[in-house]
C-alpha cells in the first residue's frame, strides 16, 4: 500500500463553521428527516444509550444530509449538467434521489465487482452506473480525472459542503439532548463525523465524539496512531458500509481535530447489536449502521455516560438479516 498516493495533493478540507452548518439546515430542511432521539430498549433499568436512527430518511441513510446540501449549494447552471460522484452504495443512492428532485441526470462510478443487489438499489433511483476496475477508480479520485468529469462532480470523501449537511445531524442532537456526554459515530470515509464534530466543537461542548470502526477495517485508528493519513491493508468484514482502507492526507487534520477518541469492535459484536436493534427497537440496520450501538454497549456506562449512537444506515440485504436473526448472540 505504501506506493498508492494518500490524497490528491489539495489543502485540508477546513473545518466547517456554525453558520455553514445552519445554513446546511436551511437548505435541507424541506426534505430531510428530523430524526428523533430513541432510547434503547431495556427490560432493566435505563441505559442511557439514545439512538440517532438516521435509517428512517428517504433513502435510508444519513447520506441524503451532505449530498442534498451539495446540491443546493451548486450554481443552476452547474446543477443542470448533472451530478455524478464516487460510490457503490449509499452516496449513490443519495445523489439519485436528489438528481430527482431537480429534475436533473445522475451518474455513479463504481467498481466493476460491485454486488448486483447493490447495484440494483442504486439504478432504481435512476443512477446511471459507470463500472470501473479498482485501480482506475482510485485514480480518477486520487490523481483529480474527476475535473474532467462532464456533470458536476462530488467528491464523496472531501467535499466541504457535504460535511456541513452531515453537521446537522449535530444540531438536532445538541438541541433534543444538550447534556450528552458522548456520542458514537460509524466512520468510514470520515464525512459524517467531520460534520457532527465540527457542529459539537462550534458549541463547544463537553461531549465526546467517539469514532466507530470495525476490527477488520480500522483505517481511522492506523492513521491516528501514524500521525498521518494513509492506508490500510483491510480484510473482509460486516461493516461493508464503512469499509474504506484509506483516510486521505486532505481529511485527517480535521478528523483529528474534531474527534476525541476511537473505538473498534468485532464483526460478532456488530451482529449482535443489529439483532437487538431488531427484536427489540424494531429498527433495522446494515452492519455500518449498526457500529455506534456495538460499541456503546462495549464501553461501561461510567465511561460514556449519556449517549447518542447514530444508526446510519439500513441497507442490508434480507438474506443477510435473516442470518444474523437466526443466529446465537
Amino acid at each position: 500500500m505504501n506506493n498508492k498516493p494518500t490524497g490528491w495533493g489539495g489543502a485540508p478540507v477546513a473545518q466547517p463553521t456554525l453558520a455553514d452548518i445552519q445554513q446546511a439546515a436551511t437548505h435541507i430542511a424541506k426534505h430531510v428527516v428530523r430524526t428523533p432521539l430513541v432510547p434503547l430498549h431495556s427490560y432493566n433499568a435505563k441505559t442511557n444509550i439514545y439512538l440517532k436512527p438516521e435509517i428512517l430518511q428517504p433513502i435510508g441513510s444519513f447520506k441524503l444530509r451532505g449530498v442534498l446540501n451539495w446540491a443546493a449549494s451548486l450554481s443552476p447552471q452547474e446543477r443542470a449538467k448533472g451530478l455524478s460522484t464516487t460510490s457503490a452504495g449509499n452516496t449513490a443512492q443519495a445523489l439519485g434521489y436528489v438528481a430527482r428532485l431537480y429534475n436533473v441526470p445522475a451518474r455513479t462510478l463504481l467498481p466493476d465487482t460491485i454486488p448486483k443487489n447493490k447495484l440494483d438499489a442504486i439504478t432504481s433511483y435512476g443512477v446511471e452506473p459507470i463500472k470501473l476496475p479498482f485501480s482506475e477508480l482510485l485514480a480518477f479520485m486520487l490523481e483529480e480525472h474527476w475535473r474532467n468529469e462532464p456533470y458536476a462532480y462530488l467528491n464523496p470523501w472531501g467535499e466541504p459542503n457535504l460535511v456541513s449537511g452531515h453537521g446537522t445531524l449535530g444540531l438536532e442532537i445538541l438541541k433534543d439532548m444538550p447534556n450528552v456526554a458522548s456520542i458514537f459515530v460509524p466512520v468510514g470515509g470520515g464525512g459524517l463525523i467531520a460534520g457532527v464534530g465540527s457542529a459539537m466543537k462550534a458549541f463547544q461542548t463537553q461531549a465526546k465524539i467517539i469514532a466507530v470502526q470495525s476490527e477488520n477495517c480500522a483505517t481511522l485508528n492506523a492513521s491516528f496512531k501514524r500521525g498521518s493519513g494513509g492506508w490500510i491493508d483491510a480484510q473482509p468484514s460486516i461493516c461493508d458500509g464503512t469499509a474504506v482502507p484509506i483516510i486521505v492526507d486532505e481529511m485527517y487534520p480535521l478528523l483529528k481535530n474534531v474527534i476525541d477518541e476511537v473505538v473498534t469492535v468485532s464483526d460478532n459484536e456488530v451482529k449482535n447489536a443489529i439483532r437487538q436493534l431488531a427484536l427489540k427497537n424494531k429498527l433495522i440496520t446494515e452492519g455500518s449502521g449498526a457500529l455506534a450501538l456495538a460499541a456503546a454497549l462495549q464501553m461501561p456506562e461510567s465511561q460514556r455516560g449519556l449517549s447518542v449512537c447514530v444508526l446510519s444506515g439500513g441497507s442490508i440485504d434480507a438474506e443477510k438479516l435473516a442470518t444474523i436473526l437466526h443466529e446465537k448472540s
